[in-house]
């Protein structure tokens, strides 16, 4: 079976950056409780947790698509000429096969799963960037309604995060975003994460 490359940030970038303006879905995934894996089993299981989604993506979406790790447990895939709602049954089917016992280690938690989040050019956003925010959005959302599972970004109104936090601590938070190569919004994500698990008890 023929692999799409794997590509980096910067080649991922790039490659979307030749598309131009041709209509696209952008498709943000991140791992669910992938940290755990990490520190109950350590880092070999964690390679292989990821070695599984990157075969995974590689080898179930149509030639033509782009394949990114990003950072982390993070990733990016682009179709072009690709309506939302076909990407959502593509990536929906990838997070079932992720699920199914043949493709993990029985050792792995049943916590670990994925989220993700799509945006189509030009519905949801026209430039780049405002198309990564949309599909970021729409992770975030996957993520809120129980994870596991793949969401379209719907534009709602969002509260700034100026409202809430001091310009110090965005800016350690822009710096650090940058040092990770991650997205400002998967890093909150981790902090919210962190609170809820240690605050479980009051749940």
């Amino acid at each position: 079976m023929n692999s799409l490359p794997l590509l980096d940030r910067a080649e991922f970038d790039v490659a979307l950056e030749e598309l131009g303006d041709t209509p696209l879905t952008l498709a943000l995934i991140d791992l669910d409780q992938f940290k755990n894996v990490n520190d109950t089993l350590g880092h070999i299981a964690g390679d292989a947790v990821l070695r599984t989604v990157e075969r995974l993506l590689t080898r179930s979406l149509p030639a033509g698509s782009l394949v990114a790790r990003i950072g982390g447990d993070e990733y990016a895939t682009a179709l072009p000429d690709t309506p939302a709602e076909t990407a959502l049954i593509l990536l929906s089917e990838v997070i079932r096969h992720f699920q199914q016992p043949e493709n993990r280690d029985p050792a792995w938690p049943t916590s670990l799963s994925m989220s993700v989040g799509l945006a189509y050019r030009p519905a949801h956003a026209q430039t780049l960037p405002d198309l990564m925010r949309a599909a970021d959005a729409a992770l975030y959302r996957a993520k809120v309604e129980g994870r596991g599972r793949a969401c379209i970004y719907v534009e709602s109104r969002m509260v700034l995060k100026s409202n809430y936090y001091p310009k110090a601590s965005l800016e350690r938070l822009s710096k650090l975003s940058a040092a990770l190569g991650r997205t400002e919004a998967s890093l909150l994500r981790e902090a919210l994460d962190d609170v809820a698990e240690k605050y479980r008890a009051e749940l």
